[in-house]
């Protein structure tokens, strides 16, 4: 029978999705990097579809592991396992988003791998990399706050302070920078007569799932790579204003504007961001600028969501025939994070789409993305 025939259900798609994520966890030993190289082999399916299959479990049989979890002081069926895939999987209104303590339990439920006895650690933060951005706002925040404590060393034990020894230690240390991975080069859309090659590093995660909190040495670097990409453009640019979105992108606008770009007028667009939702506040600053004026758009980083889309098309309506250049310091990629085609970003189709003059890229990222220094928004 042919791989369509044996497809011709969503159910009979599953059973057999289900099997190789049960002999990927055969190979490797580990549900998470099944549930990766599932993703990447069938880049439509989400991450909680992959660990659910790496597994080798069915919906049905996802929800009764869950309700084990919980003691079966829970009743949820499969139906409720479908409504969350659906709703990480298809960026729309259809399914739900599962709440951060369904995330805890699916966590720990997957963690048994398909025996239902393995010890696995997966965090919730795993299960929804690439839909973190629309779950409920204190959901977001309880993730990120889990990720942090499980992540954080105890402290050192120390001796406390005698009085009068005049001991002046520093309570803290300066924070190191975070590692950066390969250089590589990356072909972005250019001006024309430009050269596209833009010298890219990337940015390792060493708790994947997590958020990469940078640190402000690891900030300043990536802005430095972008004005080198800036410079070797092949051409002068000379630009009448640096926008930034949100306060992130408003630190780098800043940087170049000065550094760059001769001081140039800086704008702040102030993204307010709902689960399917994004509008501009009015908080937002547009300088008077000469008539199709030449503007770098900032943004802190590139993922799923189309907010640069939204953003070019209202810098358009207020500035008629601006040719916009977008920076952006991380860009999210569909699996490893070297990459040679600009395609394999995950929000390629997204730029591509906004009809940037040029793109440039600091660095590429893992899911579910980077944090910018003091939690810059």
């Amino acid at each position: 029978m042919s791989r369509q025939g044996q497809d011709s259900s969503p159910q009979a798609r599953g059973r057999r999705l289900a099997r190789i994520g049960n002999e990927l966890w055969l190979e490797t030993g580990s549900v998470k990097k099944a549930a990766t190289e599932l993703m990447r082999r069938y880049p439509l399916i989400c991450s909680l579809q992959a660990h659910r299959y790496a597994c080798g479990l069915s919906q049905d049989q996802a929800s009764v592991r869950y309700n084990q979890m919980t003691g079966h002081q829970t009743s949820l069926g499969g139906t409720s396992i479908n409504a969350w895939e659906t709703w990480a999987r298809e960026r729309s209104r259809s399914g739900s988003a599962p709440s951060f303590t369904s995330l805890l339990v699916l966590a720990a439920a997957y963690g048994g791998g398909p025996t239902g006895v393995a010890e696995e650690d997966i965090s919730p933060s795993d299960l929804v990399a690439e839909a973190y951005e629309r779950l409920a706002v204190e959901d977001q925040l309880a993730l990120k706050r889990y990720a942090t404590i499980q992540s954080t060393p105890p402290p050192p034990a120390t001796a406390p302070a005698t009085a009068g020894t005049g001991n002046t230690t520093a309570r803290t240390t300066p924070a190191e920078s975070n590692a950066v991975g390969q250089d590589f080069i990356i072909a972005a859309p250019t001006v024309e007569f430009g050269t596209p090659d833009r010298l890219v590093y990337s940015l390792p995660n060493p708790a994947p799932g997590q958020l990469l909190n940078l640190t402000w040495a690891s900030f300043g670097y990536g802005i430095e790579r972008l004005i080198h990409q800036i410079k070797n453009l092949g051409r002068r640019t000379d630009v009448d204003a640096c926008f930034g979105i949100n306060e992130a992108g408003l630190v780098m606008a800043t940087f170049l504007a000065s550094a760059q770009f001769g001081r140039c007028p800086i704008g702040y667009l102030k993204c307010n961001k709902s689960r399917e939702f994004i509008s501009l506040d009015r908080a937002s600053i547009f300088p008077e600028l000469p008539d199709a004026p030449e503007i770098v758009l900032c943004d802190f980083e590139v993922k799923h969501a189309d907010v640069v889309g939204f953003i070019s098309r209202e810098i358009r309506d207020r500035y008629p025939g601006a040719q916009i250049y977008f920076a952006v310091f991380g860009a999210m990629t569909k699996g490893k994070l070297e990459v040679s085609d600009f395609d394999d970003l995950t929000g390629a189709g997204i730029m591509r789409a906004a009809s940037f003059k040029a793109v440039f890229i600091a660095a590429t990222m893992s899911p579910p993305g980077i944090e910018p220094p003091l939690e810059l928004r």
